[in-house]
């Protein structure tokens, strides 16, 4: 195990089927030795592919990946329905699948994009009272999660080869791929379940920022130096949000719980920095002036 040190910034790993989310935090937690640290949203543990995991000062900014778009590659397979949506529920029902032309599928579905409810899987990482859906479900729990309202902003059929649809979701907040293989199932008439799962984009963090566990575990073991260069920066969660920049009598006027007049006449949280430091996230409002949400300690 490494020595505790600071650590600061946002470590994106490529986690592997058949791990927890938590499992993959405490673990980089402890390869790392960090003090602080949280992830930004669940994967199944069916799933696999991008997961940041925020360390020190980015916990502060892990709620803005949690509302971020995510990107997922599927493969659905028809005909099939299982009791969890996913290959490793029992099965509970079989059907005949008929050889839908591209345009079928297509039509089929183009009823799944844009703005749609759906009710989560009991076998999803949600949480109820703590503990995650599946471990409830798995342990016999009767669960009946609330309908929500999601968007799916992209739904790409990248292949069809019966039974097999392999298909691209860009998608809010919230949304749950075996709920939605399940539900273009059944308006398919066949019934579907997720055989494969890969997240490939979470906010501003794809597969090409992600490191392995083994990976990370090798680093740390090998080449410490490289491990500092895997942690991206506190603020890259906030990409999409508008830019501040104060002086030095301004950053210290913010940092004693005043406000500050900025230029801004638009009401919003925004990413604050003295000169080209990050110094965390404000909020403009309807008079003008900044104040601080979230400062960094450093």
């Amino acid at each position: 195990m490494s020595s505790r040190f600071p650590v600061s910034g946002v470590l994106v790993v490529d986690k592997a089927e058949g791990l927890s989310s938590n499992h993959c935090l405490q673990r980089a937690k402890r390869l790392l030795g960090a003090d602080k640290a949280g992830h930004t949203g669940s994967l199944d543990p069916l799933a696999c592919g991008v997961l940041p995991l925020c360390f020190g000062e980015a916990t502060k900014v892990a709620q803005f990946l949690l509302d971020a778009d995510k990107t997922y590659r599927t493969i659905v397979k028809l005909g099939v329905k299982t009791a969890s949506g996913d290959r490793d529920g029992d099965i509970v029902a079989t059907r005949a699948v008929p050889t839908f032309t591209t345009e079928q599928l297509l039509a089929v579905l183009q009823q799944f994009r844009g703005t749609i409810t759906q009710q989560p899987s009991i076998y999803s990482a949600l949480k109820q009272n703590g503990v995650p859906l599946y471990k409830l479900a798995r342990a016999g729990k009767k669960i009946t999660p609330k309908f929500r309202e999601i968007h799916i902003h992209e739904l790409e059929l990248l292949r069809w080869e019966n039974p097999e649809l392999e298909l691209r979701v860009r998608c809010s907040k919230g949304s749950y791929i075996r709920t939605l293989a399940e539900d273009i199932g059944e308006a398919l008439g066949t019934g579907a379940h997720v055989v494969f799962l890969r997240r490939e984009q979470a906010g501003p963090f794809e597969l090409q920022h992600s490191v392995t566990l083994e990976q990370l575990e090798f680093l740390t073991k090998n080449d410490p130096a490289a491990v500092a260069q895997l942690l991206l920066p506190v603020d890259m969660p906030l990409a999409r949000l508008p830019a501040i920049m104060l002086d030095a009598a301004e950053t210290l006027c913010l940092r004693q719980g005043k406000s500050v007049a900025v230029a801004s006449t638009l009401e919003s949280v925004a990413r604050v920095y003295r000169d080209a430091e990050f110094i965390g996230i404000g909020e403009v409002r309807a008079d003008g002036r900044l104040y601080a949400k979230r400062l960094l300690s450093y």
